[in-house]
């Protein structure tokens, strides 16, 4: 029996480690999250290799070309090659050699540019027979989008924060006064606490907007939910989930990257089984569910990140995750 395939697409520090290019190899230097994965392909007894988004190119081939459709095996359907960058041997490689793909940080990009990257692995999830692409396409599409999370979350009856999303400075400073003057703005896309903060002071409000509307920027408003500096993340890996605490002392915010302390927790039925349900509903088989947590205890889903960090997980879940992701990408490999 052959050793499973694993590719990860995406994941590295773009400013810091260059992508390799065709003409010029660039040593390739793993990351925590990358360097954990590839310890426990290693366990597994998987391949793994590691390739940036900006390496892919895809091919439609003529409908006769018949050599082009048994290389493949996925007649009918375009085919997509990237060029592997893992330290060793560099060199174009199809996708479609591959049992299992998972999805990292996508670089930023141009519309065309970020549109092809997902069109590429729409056309592997909807040829069947290629790789398990984990997260799929349409729930990483989901998962950047506050809005389009939140109401989702809404339809499947999850409770969520009061939200609006506006695109003036008028209707922005009309939703202010309607969300009770203490509000959290935020970017509709993006994650780790960036661009996120707390207005209670209408002077200021009238700034930010400004500045927002002469950015083309959505606003996206959120009521502030008391008493803040903690939120309860409940990280789901396949079949597996675990339940972590976030605090911090001195921001609302509780991002590791920020400052915040991860403590793990019992993780309760209830937050499980809603957790599960969006997922399910977004198609993420690996995610992070964030929840806010009241002063009276109730839970109000506030994001879902499709492509989550795990190291503050790590250093207080017994288990490794890296494995269980592993152990996700090559069950049904």
């Amino acid at each position: 029996m052959s050793r499973p395939r694993i590719l990860v697409l995406g994941g590295r520090d773009a400013a810091r480690q260059p992508a390799i290019s065709r003409s010029n190899e660039t040593s390739f230097k793993l990351g925590w999250h990358l360097s954990q994965l590839s310890e426990a392909a290693t366990r597994h007894d998987a391949e793994i290799l590691f390739a940036d988004y900006e390496s892919l190119r895809g091919h439609i081939a003529a409908s006769n070309d018949q050599a082009n459709h048994l290389s493949t095996g996925q007649a009918g359907h375009a085919t997509a090659w990237c060029y592997r960058g893992d330290g060793e041997t560099a060199g174009e490689v199809s996708l479609s050699q591959f049992d299992a793909i998972l999805t990292r940080t996508m670089p930023a990009g141009s519309l065309e540019q970020v549109t092809f990257r997902l069109a590429v692995l729409h056309d592997l999830v909807s040829a069947k027979t290629g790789p398990r692409v984990i997260n799929s396409p349409r729930g990483l599409e989901l998962a950047i989008d506050k809005f389009a999370t939140l109401t989702l979350a809404r339809r499947l009856e999850l409770p969520t924060p009061r939200t609006q999303v506006v695109q003036s400075r008028t209707a922005a400073m009309e939703a202010f006064e309607q969300l009770g003057g203490d509000v959290v703005v935020k970017p509709i896309f993006g994650g780790e606490g960036r661009g996120v903060m707390r207005l209670r002071d209408t002077e200021l409000a009238w700034t930010v907007f400004s500045t927002l509307t002469q950015m083309d920027a959505v606003c996206y408003l959120q009521e502030f939910v008391g008493p803040g500096g903690v939120d309860l993340r409940v990280l789901i890996v396949g079949d597996h989930a675990h339940a972590v605490r976030r605090t911090s002392e001195n921001d609302f915010r509780t991002n590791v990257r920020g400052g915040g302390q991860s403590t793990r927790v019992e993780l309760l039925p209830k937050w499980e089984s809603a957790s599960r349900l969006l997922c399910r509903d977004m198609g993420l088989t690996f995610a992070a569910v964030d929840w806010i947590e009241s002063a009276t205890g109730e839970l109000q889903l506030i994001e879902v990140n499709g492509i989550p960090g795990w190291k503050g997980a790590q250093k207080v879940v017994p288990v490794r995750i890296a494995d269980q992701i592993i152990e996700e990408l090559v069950k049904q490999s």
